[in-house]
């Protein structure tokens, strides 16, 4: 195995590189170069050495993706200290939690979080930044706040000749130093910072610029919408195009798919990183309403002009995604099956990838060209897979895995960690599947999602669930059961309901003769036996999966 190269100097060198190019732009806002980065790092690394900050200390940002949120991110690494990303979304007591347990000493907050913490309940942080323009909300080191009010002296003074790309010198980091605690949720009694050695944000890096970078123009643009708190967006939304020397576009506000469908036709990204609920809505949205007359269904019969009205259909669905990415990479949950089977159909460019924050978080993936459909990808170097059962083509079983990407452990947390990572260095992912003969891994639900049934089947809600998301006037749901009989809570698509004038009893006789066509298809032991209707969307994390703990 070939040795990573070091993770501060690909960045370092792909600053120098592109140090007159466009870096960071929040959309509809100001743009950074990246001599601009590599100048607003600099002084954020004076600030930090006037506080007293030591190689090691944890330094947590808390915001909405944004310039300043990449900014605040690289001059910590780059100092030597562990980042500590906060999901925005997270309410103050989460967010507390997180900075007190992590041993944080500096916080960098946006203008919507500020408004919700209290500096007192962080008593050991020296200093709190606002990320909008790098002022000091709070400080309570005198030191930090003198810099911070001479900051530009304190810079003229370092560098009187003005700031060059050789004024440059970042920390080196080694392959085992920890890099990152990166916490899976905010409650207390139930985060887990998951510990991320530079090995880890190394390996998945390298395997983007091997394997994607090659595909896509040297100076691409590249469109941030998913949380840059979790790994899957940080790790290529951000990590990878900044070592590429690519123009990164920050969605700054809340990415509905309206906005989301306006900044693609903007920005025009080479590759594009979504989640399925993302993917999906801009299909039923924007595409199917569009494809689904008595015309094209017709003309999609006759063999000798289908090819060219799938072609026809193709290109409307890679214009709707701004027509320059080379693929779409879909991860973070399972993509419906109708969805699925549409885009293979018409053969769009787009692959599915399987990963977890402990991996930072790349497992699985598969070029769109050798994407098997239905399959998450292939396992990819530098890591290992195995399926934990005795007939892993036929019979689902964990999903266990090992290597370059895998964490360090649980921050404080040993119980956790022994119960995550075994005696040979197995994570153990809890997530259930079967692998092909080729090596394509197919996820089948998450082992603590899996219901009993009475006679001792295995019952995995999101195959049911899948199905029923397919059927008429579905917006979202979840499969629960009571009693020991299967029960489908359902948020319809009320905008679909209301375009068609439908009535409460409408919906619910819609919803009634969903569940007669399911359970028809289904095996007996996963037929449902009711539908609840419920008005509101259902809770999600930030990777738009519903909360199921909630609702169990």
């Amino acid at each position: 195995m070939t040795e990573l190269p070091s993770f501060n100097a690909r960045i370092e060198k792909s600053i120098k590189e592109n140090w007159l190019l466009d870096a960071l732009t929040d959309y509809k806002g100001a743009t950074l170069q990246y001599h601009d980065v590599a100048r607003k790092i600099e002084k954020l690394h004076i600030m930090m050495q006037a506080a007293g900050i030591q190689k090691g200390d944890r330094v947590a940002v808390c915001g909405r993706n944004s310039a300043h949120w990449a900014v605040a991110y690289l001059a910590t690494l780059a100092y030597g200290a562990v980042i500590v990303p906060v999901l925005h979304e997270f309410n103050a007591e989460q967010i507390h939690n997180i900075v007190n347990h992590s041993e944080s000493r500096l916080l960098f907050v946006g203008d919507y979080v500020v408004q919700q913490i209290s500096v007192s309940e962080m008593p050991d942080l020296k200093g709190i930044f606002n990320l909008s323009d790098f002022s000091l909300y709070s400080s309570n080191n005198e030191q930090l706040t003198y810099a911070r009010e001479h900051l530009n002296e304190m810079f003229g003074h370092k560098y009187p000749a003005a700031f060059r790309q050789t004024d440059i010198h970042w920390h080196h980091d080694s392959p085992e130093e920890l890099a990152m605690i990166n916490y899976t949720s905010g409650t207390t009694g139930f985060s887990k910072g998951v510990m991320l050695p530079y090995r880890a944000l190394s390996g998945n890096v390298q395997f983007a610029m091997d394997h994607l970078a090659p595909k896509m123009p040297r100076y691409s643009n590249m469109l941030s919408m998913l949380p840059m708190a979790h790994m899957y967006g940080q790790a290529f939304e951000f990590l990878f195009p900044i070592s590429a020397g690519y123009h990164v576009f920050f969605l700054t506000r809340l990415p509905s798919p309206a906005i989301i469908a306006e900044a693609l036709q903007e920005v025009k990204p080479s590759l594009i990183i979504a989640v399925p609920l993302i993917i999906e809505k801009i299909i039923r949205k924007r595409v199917f309403p569009k494809i689904q007359s008595n015309v094209i269904r017709l003309l999609l019969q006759m063999p000798v002009v289908s090819k060219k009205v799938k072609e026809r259909i193709c290109n409307e669905v890679y214009q709707a995604f701004g027509g320059q990415a080379y693929e779409i990479i879909i991860g973070g949950a399972p993509l419906n099956q109708e969805i699925e089977q549409f885009l293979k159909s018409i053969e769009f460019p787009f692959t599915v990838g399987y990963g977890t924050t402990e991996c930072a978080p790349l497992i699985s993936y598969s070029d769109w060209h050798t994407f098997a459909s239905g399959s998450c990808g292939r396992c990819i170097e530098r890591m290992e897979v195995k399926i934990n059962s005795h007939d892993a083509e036929n019979v689902p079983g964990e999903i266990l895995t090992r290597g370059v990407h895998v964490m360090q452990g649980y921050y404080k947390n040993e119980k956790a960690t022994r119960e995550s990572l075994d005696a040979d260095g197995w994570y153990h992912t809890g997530d259930l599947a079967t692998m092909d003969a080729e090596g394509n891994i197919f996820i089948r639900g998450r082992s603590k999602n899996m219901l009993l049934g009475a006679s001792g089947q295995n019952i995995y809600p999101e195959e049911i669930e899948d199905k029923l998301n397919s059927m008429a006037l579905m917006g979202e749901c979840l499969i629960v059961q009571r009693d020991g009989k299967l029960v489908a809570l359902v948020h319809p698509d009320m905008d679909e309901a209301k375009t068609m004038g439908f009535s409460s009893e409408d919906i619910a006789n819609v919803m009634e003769q969903n569940r007669q066509q399911l359970n028809q298809i289904m095996p007996v032991y996963s037929k449902i036996s009711t539908i609840e209707i419920r008005e509101e969307e259902f809770q999600k994390t930030p990777k738009k999966s519903i909360k199921r703990y909630l609702y169990n």
